[in-house]
């Protein structure tokens, strides 16, 4: 840990984030100290909350504070000011991997039990489910969302377009999904008129089960419950596997196991089996013998059953038939279906869409694309983009106006999926949630094997993410667009608590309400023009819009500021929507270039230093802040990027121009002669060093770099990978 009580605390993460803050770092503090303010860290990795969750197993030494509880009860404060970098929603193969690291570098931490028996495996299990998918944005949103693209960003994405693929009329590329008995079908929803406790129960002929209690709400929530048919899902995936085959596109399933950690993974292992369904019905108790479920996907199937030759030979004839999968990884065999977290819906369907409707089949080639989504919630939304571009072509990113987003996130708002009321049903009966007075809330008729699931949504978020949505109008006049559709449950209860909010305020004229489908082409229609929108919406479209519409506008969703306005007054700054990005790992351990961009964090940091400014009264801070807004503008005006490929500037060299363009503006500026005064000579020094640091950086280049750990590096090896100039390193100290 740094300070105790730092004044902005920047969160240790995963993967190429936290690589990249090995170099950005120490900048940041240097800069930060001549403004009196103190950078601490909180650890809210994979590894770190692993480590922080089973004492118990570890030594004195090795134990570590839960950083992430500590991070939870901050938020609710006012004076939380948190850098919050994209950390892993670990699926189950990324948690056993972690896991083994760990157990290699002497953490005596026990196995994840895949099939738990005893007692104690399923407490075992227990606490490191608590580690799975979404489990740290939901403590730490403690706020609503505020996400949109950089003034800076905007303008040099408008002045530099991306490259983005041709869309022809006669495309074949389209969405798939089921024709009903899904979520979106079944959903039943109401608002709770006063405070309750609820159990979720499970009612058959052989009794009943409780499958979860003690479930509060305050009086006001929005509670939701739905299921989907697992029969219903079955067979509309072996049919689309055909329709696939017979149309000639890829067959390609787009899911969020991360997020959606209950209810995806078994979705997936349903696809698995579809594509399979010859050889478990062939095999399948053999397959259940050792261990084969198809949730952990493809990959972890075949290294079951590698020494099996007749399980491997029925699995070749089958793909023999099978139509060609999109995939991952052509080179080295990755397909769709080989890993649940590698596919995740909010990333591979706009980059889809931004490549004219083409991905990536097992020859290496481009091919249209059959993208399905079974769930109906939110599948219209790209369905829609892939209709309107078909019909228009592609967005032109030069002349493209940008749609903002504001999302319902607080205090764990429509945490569908991810939540601990998510279940896969093992006999036919009724599931029924029952309030503490006797009364049956919601009930569902289901069958063994359906995935019913219940969310929630409290009412001082929904009117703070209201009232957050007027002001954001107020001061941008865009059009602005509720994203709600009245046929569905969930969003009747919501428009039902909008509409009265925004006539109290005079401003009903202000706003429109369309379900997703049509505000999609609102939006699309809107930025085609060179206009602006705001996409008003619930917390899954916040996620999957805030990569959507940048990566058309931008090339990239992690060059977002992405601002979360805590409710008790502080504030949350997200670096973007990139993800944690292991490709550009992979990249650095073989080739010591890490493509990652830090846009985001540069974005992030300005607005909290700013937020500082203004909370604390510091006018030093602010200083800093708009300091960083013209030191990003440099980055970006000067193509001081990184490059992808090993041999040209990288993530270090970005970090290198960004600290030597931030000096600059800071002794540039006339607002406080003191700090001007203190950064001239930083400024010169780096101005004067630029040759040596530029061939120390590129020097470092080339050769396989040594971390000591992939979930869990060495601080001091990854300092040696990150900060390889020493001319840098003595300026910055």
């Amino acid at each position: 840990m740094s300070d105790s009580n730092p004044d902005i605390i920047y969160t240790k993460v995963d993967e190429a984030p936290e690589l990249a803050s090995a170099s950005l770092l120490p900048i940041i503090q240097k800069f930060a100290a001549a403004a009196g303010v103190t950078v601490g860290t909180k650890d809210i990795s994979l590894a770190g909350r692993i480590i922080a969750t089973f004492p118990e197993a570890l030594t004195e030494e090795q134990r570590q504070s839960d950083d992430l509880a500590a991070l939870g009860e901050l938020v609710k404060t006012p004076e939380a000011n948190v850098i919050k970098l994209p950390n892993i929603s670990a699926s189950v193969p990324q948690l056993v991997a972690a896991v083994k690291e760990l157990q290699s570098q002497g953490y005596a931490l026990p196995d994840y039990p895949e099939e738990p028996k005893t007692d104690e495996e399923k407490a075992v299990r227990a606490k490191y489910d608590t580690i799975k998918g979404s489990a740290v944005n939901p403590v730490l949103r403690e706020g609503n969302s505020d996400r949109r693209a950089a003034a800076a960003v905007k303008k040099f994405a408008q002045n530099n377009p991306h490259r983005m693929g041709e869309w022809t009329a006669d495309s074949k590329t389209r969405v798939a999904s089921m024709p009903g008995n899904d979520f979106f079908a079944n959903e039943v929803s109401a608002t709770l008129d006063k405070a309750a406790t609820a159990k979720i129960v499970l009612e058959t002929a052989n009794g009943e089960t409780v499958l979860k209690e003690g479930v509060s709400y305050p009086a006001g929530t929005v509670v939701d419950a739905t299921f989907m048919s697992a029969k219903v899902l079955d067979q509309f995936l072996a049919e689309e596997i055909e329709k696939v085959k017979a149309d000639g596109t890829l067959f390609s399933l787009h899911m969020k196991a991360t997020m959606m950690k209950v209810s995806d993974p078994i979705i997936f292992g349903h696809a698995v089996k579809a594509w399979l369904a010859p050889v478990f019905e062939q095999f399948g108790d053999k397959l259940a013998a050792l261990g084969v479920s198809g949730n952990a996907g493809l990959g972890t199937l075949l290294d079951k059953v590698k020494d099996e030759p007749e399980i491997m030979a029925a699995i070749d004839a089958v793909t023999a038939e099978r139509p060609p999968m999109y995939m991952v990884d052509s080179d080295r065999g990755i397909t769709n279906l080989h890993v649940p977290s590698d596919v995740i819906i909010d990333a591979s369907m706009p980059a889809l869409i931004r490549a004219g409707g083409k991905g990536w089949g097992p020859d290496g080639k481009e091919h249209d694309t059959t993208c399905v989504i079974p769930d109906n919630c939110y599948a219209p939304v790209y369905d829609e983009t892939i209709k309107f571009f078909k019909a228009n072509g592609k967005l032109n990113p030069a002349t493209a106006g940008t749609v903002q987003n504001l999302g319902l996130m607080a205090q764990k708002a429509e945490e569908y999926g991810s939540h601990p009321t998510t279940f896969e049903i093992p006999e036919d009966g009724t599931v029924k949630m029952i309030l503490d007075d006797g009364t049956v809330l919601h009930s569902h008729a289901v069958e063994a094997g359906d995935i019913w699931r219940s969310a929630s949504a409290r009412k001082a978020p929904i009117e703070d993410w209201v009232n957050l949505a007027i002001d954001r109008q107020k001061a941008t006049g865009y059009r602005a667009i509720f994203w709600l559709d009245e046929t569905r449950a969930h969003d009747a209860q919501l428009i039902a608590m909008v509409k009265p909010i925004l006539e109290a305020k005079g401003v009903a004229d202000k706003f429109e309400i369309m379900a997703p489908r049509e505000a999609t082409r609102a939006s699309l229609e809107t930025i085609t023009k060179g206009e602006n929108t705001i996409a008003i919406t619930g917390n899954v479209l916040r996620d999957y819009l805030t990569d959507l519409f940048p990566i058309l506008e931008l090339a990239t969703s992690a060059k977002m500021l992405s601002i979360v306005k805590l409710m008790n007054g502080g504030g949350l700054f997200e670096t973007g929507a990139g993800g944690s990005a292991p490709k550009h790992v992979q990249q650095l351990q073989s080739e010591n270039h890490l493509r990652w961009d830090s846009l985001g964090e540069f974005c992030a940091l300005g607005e909290s230093f700013k937020f500082l400014g203004d909370a604390k009264g510091n006018a030093k801070a602010k200083v800093l802040g708009d300091a960083v807004e013209t030191a990003t503008q440099g980055i970006l005006d000067n193509d001081r990027s990184p490059s992808r490929k090993v041999g040209e500037p990288d993530n270090r060299d970005s970090h290198y121009w960004f600290a030597r363009y931030w000096a600059e503006a800071l002794a540039a500026q006339s607002e406080d002669a003191e700090l001007a005064a203190h950064f001239a000579p930083i400024a010169k020094a780096l101005a004067e060093g630029e040759s040596a640091i530029v061939s120390e950086l590129a020097a470092a280049q080339g050769s396989a770099a040594d971390l000591g750990g992939y979930y869990h590096g060495d601080p001091a090896k990854t300092a040696a990978v990150m900060r390889p100039s020493a001319t840098l390193n003595a300026i910055i100290g």
